[in-house]
């Protein structure tokens, strides 16, 4: 299994970035898809997740100003999944890594950095 993540950049305060992360390979049918982040000097923290029923579930400095989506696709070779974030904030600042969570394993992407800053 791999997890391709793109999207990061440079934003002023305020502003919104999407991140995007495609997971591709044997995947199991049931599965979890989240991001994470790390900011230099900590360590990495759930931002948001969401399951293969579209349940979500955002850590509680995101609420409300992230979305995480996923096409309701039941594919078991291909899952791309999406972070809109809005309202961005210099402690937001960080790199952020899409993660998979299937057949009781926990799959990586590359990390795509982000930072808000005027």
């Amino acid at each position: 299994v791999q997890l391709q993540a793109s999207g990061g950049g440079l934003v002023q305060p305020g502003g919104s970035l999407r991140l995007s992360c495609v997971a591709s390979g044997s995947i199991s049918s049931i599965n979890d898809m989240g991001w994470y982040r790390q900011a230099p000097g900590k360590q990495r923290e759930l931002v948001a997740q969401i399951t293969s029923g579209g349940a979500t579930n955002y850590a509680d400095f995101v609420k409300g100003r992230f979305t995480i989506s996923r096409d309701n696709t039941k594919s078991t070779v291909r899952l791309p999944v999406r972070l809109q974030m809005n309202s961005l904030k210099p402690e937001d600042t960080a790199v952020y890594y899409c993660q998979l969570r299937s057949w009781g394993l926990d799959y990586w992407g590359q990390g795509t950095q982000v930072t808000v800053s005027s």
